[in-house]
Order: C-alpha cells, then sequence, then structure tokens
C-alpha cells in the first residue's frame, strides 16, 4: 500500500467514524437517542470538531497533493 492509499483509507475511517459521532449527537440534541451517554455531551462535541478540523485537513491535502478522497 503506496502513501496515497493510506490517506484514502485513513480519511474513510474517519469519516465513518466522525459521520457516526454526529449522527449521535444530533439525536442527542433532538431527545431520540435511545441510550444516555457516559460521557458529557461536551466532551463528545469536542471530539466532533476535533474529527472534523482533521477531516478539513485531508481534504486540502488530498487536493494539493492529487489524492482522490
Amino acid at each position: 500500500m503506496d502513501w496515497k492509499e493510506r490517506v484514502q483509507l485513513e480519511y474513510k475511517q474517519l469519516k465513518e467514524r466522525y459521520d457516526k459521532l454526529h449522527n449521535m449527537i444530533v439525536k442527542y440534541e433532538a431527545g431520540t437517542l435511545e441510550f444516555t451517554p457516559n460521557c458529557p455531551i461536551d466532551l463528545l462535541k469536542e471530539q466532533a470538531a476535533a474529527m472534523g478540523k482533521y477531516l478539513y485537513v485531508l481534504e486540502v491535502r488530498a487536493q494539493i497533493e492529487g489524492i482522490d478522497l
């Protein structure tokens, strides 16, 4: 696996995790989440924000380096 494939894989895995966390937060805020998280929702929102920023960095890097995400 070359470095471009590793970037693609990293992006895909992070995007999947981010989407799941984001959807959980949305359901929590809407009052439709089927469980109560053990972790404070503000901490989960911080995690989602950090993941979103990292996704952005990977997307910009991919554009610069010609990587198809």
